[in-house]
């Protein structure tokens, strides 16, 4: 025995060499589409955190409160619940690749706008066309990368999309602070002040429209409607199966969304005005503040890339809901914290925690449906995750000028505490078969 034993165990190693580098292998050689909209997402990536660090301190050197600056921080989301379904049914009539281009085209038009603005009217308007035309990036890209990948390739591309989205595109902070410095240079004003921050959104404007131009040698995905058609043809074999099959797909979207509506509202409340407590706590101007964005993405984003290690380990479920159940003290101790290195220690940690399960709750989602339901859930999750990020921001910015800065975050954390509650409730019996 042994040794038939200590024979095998060379064997046994060997074919788990082989096995590790053909996944590596093969997840190199993917689809040109997958590259495309990997690039198409480093410049998204890029153009939300240059937005994210200048364009509410722009509203904000206009003279304007965090109770408006919340509600105008909100109109993006509130656009994309109204325009993600209707976008899931242009994008089913005219094709993906037109409506990708549209958005990478009318993204950075409307952003302009949003910097050339003043008037409170005016400033939501231009923020709210800018969600509507932004939501085709969120209902098409998830799907598009599931499709395009195996199952053992599809948590390294969707931690590659994250590192690029939120790593590599956080670098777009350290833009968003300096470009305001420089010009404030040039003028010599305040780089808080109105005239460098509006350079600020122009850089996040230019990011988008210039890394969309490669989206023109994206390929409409071929086969998809073919399947379609013969999952549709076995459905109608029997009528009494498709109604189970309905309604047991509707109550899987409800448990799938709710945590999700939950999260995104806490998440919303923090991540949407975080910048901007950090600049009213601590008095940043946007150079430091960039700095600190800068790190605090691309550690996180690095970060990221270790998710696939994780999943090996333990569920996608449990190491979900893990996060967010340690996520939630952390956003109370960035809203109480006496000082400034404290508060960044905080951030950076939720930040790193945040990046790390945004592949594995993606995966885990795609995975719970079909192929055809896919684009489906991505568009209801545009739809929850809109509704959490106006909901989230408009409570968080009353908070902060009716309470104080700090009573946010500990919405924020209440939020990040019923979520995972309410995905165990949902998934917790199936745990086992999640791995």
């Amino acid at each position: 025995m042994p040794s038939v034993s200590n024979s095998s165990e060379p064997r046994v190693q060997g074919d788990k060499v082989t096995h590790k580098r053909a996944a590596i292998s093969s997840f190199w050689r993917l689809p040109r589409n997958v590259y495309l909209l990997l690039l198409f997402t480093t410049g998204k990536g890029f153009q939300l955190s240059i937005a994210a660090l200048t364009l509410n301190y722009y509203v904000h050197s206009l003279g304007y409160q965090p109770d408006f600056i919340g509600v105008f921080s909100a109109m993006p989301a509130v656009g994309a619940c109204i325009a993600a379904v209707p976008t899931g049914m242009l994008v089913n009539r005219i094709g993906r690749k037109p409506v990708l281009l549209l958005t990478a085209f009318l993204t950075p038009l409307m952003l302009a706008l949003c910097a050339l603005v003043t008037s409170a009217p005016l400033l939501l308007v231009a923020n709210l066309i800018q969600g509507l035309v932004s939501t085709a990036y969120w209902v098409t890209n998830l799907p598009l990368l599931s499709e395009s990948t195996t199952q053992e390739q599809r948590v390294g591309v969707l931690a590659l999309n994250s590192f690029l989205l939120l790593g590599i595109g956080a670098l777009g902070n350290l833009l968003g602070g300096a470009i305001p410095e420089f010009v404030a240079g040039l003028l010599h004003v305040s780089a808080g002040s109105a005239i460098p921050l509006r350079w600020g959104v122009f850089s996040a404007a230019l990011f988008t429209f210039v890394f969309g131009l490669p989206l023109w040698l994206l390929q409409e995905p071929r086969g998809l409607d073919k399947a379609t058609s013969r999952e549709a043809a076995s459905e109608q074999a029997n009528e009494v199966g498709d109604v189970r099959a309905e309604q047991s797909s509707t109550w899987l979207f409800v448990k799938l969304l709710l945590p999700d509506l939950v999260f995104t509202m806490g998440e919303g409340a923090v991540v949407a005005l975080i910048q901007l407590y950090f600049v009213l706590r601590f008095q940043l101007l946007p150079g430091t503040l960039g700095i600190i964005f800068t790190i605090s993405g691309l550690a996180g984003g690095i970060f990221s890339l270790t998710a696939p290690l994780f999943v090996k380990r333990w569920s996608k479920l449990r190491l979900v809901t893990s996060v967010q159940y340690i996520s939630a003290p952390l956003m109370v101790l960035i809203g109480f914290a006496p000082t400034l290195p404290l508060a960044i220690t905080g951030e950076y940690a939720r930040s790193f925690l945040r990046t790390l399960i945004e592949p594995v709750y993606a995966a885990f989602a795609m995975e719970q449906v079909s192929d055809r339901q896919r684009a489906i859930l991505a568009g209801c999750y545009a739809v929850t995750w809109s509704i959490g990020f106006s909901i989230g921001p408009t409570i968080a910015g009353w908070l902060q000028s009716s309470v104080n800065l700090a009573a946010s975050f500990v919405f924020g954390g209440f939020c990040l505490l019923l979520a995972p509650s309410l995905l165990l409730l949902f998934f917790g019996k199936k745990n086992t078969s999640m791995q």
